[in-house]
């Protein structure tokens, strides 16, 4: 990691950073976690599943689709938890480098968050899966060594904000959903609660460091992009785990992963979830528009 050839991140972080110490809440404490969850009802939104809207949904039985939410659901929280653990250990890395000095006050909060989360999502798969799921292989080629150092820097912050927004619209939606039990309303509702700031934040820097890709080699910045969108198509693609299919006694698990990435229902549903991210990222300047 070298970041002291990087212009100082200056960002007016007062209003997230008050925000940030006048919501805190003590998650040890604020959740009422039941013996265990009703047996009949979805853990994950059923419009949410890696296989809704396709006919490889409605080929389950009722019995199917509901254990199919319970693995959903315990997998895309142990995808939360090892986004989290990959993120902490990148920001740790940098909260006290000159670098970053005018944002270290945040990031602080930002980690203390974060492991917060890390905790009761945790406490979720646990108590009622039994397990986390195994974090999935990287992206290839992702540790970015033909890129600048500044812009290592960028995709660094970049990823974390990809992940970010995308669990933040399985999160928001999820908060609502009555037909789920309330414990699982309660931690997409929190987690929802906290990542809205986080976002804002990942916006703010992640700006500021296009622009210091820019200013230097404007000719990185679709290289850059291109990465990102390769990113953003890994993301989603994590949603898909064999195991889970597996575990709900799906056969064929490997190819009913391809045959539900490639459909068309799943296609438009990814670009639901991406809607808001990739509409941030042209207009920041590094959309998949400008890949080359």
């Amino acid at each position: 990691m070298a970041v002291r050839d990087i212009e100082p991140v200056v960002l007016d972080l007062g209003r997230l950073e008050n925000l940030a110490e006048s919501g805190y809440y003590n998650p040890y404490t604020m959740f009422e976690w039941p013996d265990a969850i009703e047996s009949e009802l979805p853990w994950m939104s059923e419009n949410l599943t890696t296989l809704a809207g396709t006919p490889m949904w409605d080929e389950l039985t009722r019995e199917q689709q509901i254990t199919l939410t319970r693995f959903e659901a315990i997998n895309f929280f142990s995808l939360n938890i090892h986004g989290i653990r990959e993120l902490m250990s990148e920001v740790v890395m940098r909260i006290h480098e000159h670098t970053y000095a005018n944002v270290s006050e945040f990031l602080h909060h930002f980690i203390g968050e974060e492991n917060e989360h890390m905790w009761f999502f945790a406490q979720f798969c646990l108590r009622y899966g039994g397990k986390l799921y195994p974090a999935q292989p990287a992206l290839k080629a992702d540790s970015g060594d033909h890129f600048s150092s500044v812009a290592r820097e960028l995709i660094v912050f970049a990823r974390i904000l990809i992940f970010e927004e995308i669990v933040d619209y399985y999160n928001a939606n999820m908060a609502t959903d009555q037909s789920l039990p309330h414990i699982v309303r309660e931690i997409n509702r929190v987690h929802h609660q906290d990542e809205s700031r986080h976002v804002a934040f990942g916006r703010m820097i992640f700006t500021n460091l296009l622009a210091q890709v820019a200013k230097r080699d404007p000719d990185e910045v679709p290289v850059v992009a291109e990465y990102l969108e390769n990113y953003l198509q890994y993301s989603i693609s994590t949603l898909y785990n064999p195991a889970a299919y597996r575990d709900a006694a799906i056969p064929d698990a490997l190819a009913l992963r391809r045959r539900a990435l490639a459909h068309p229902a799943r296609v438009e549903a990814h670009d639901r979830v991406l809607k808001r991210t990739r509409r941030f990222l042209s207009k920041a300047g590094a959309g998949r528009e400008i890949i080359k």
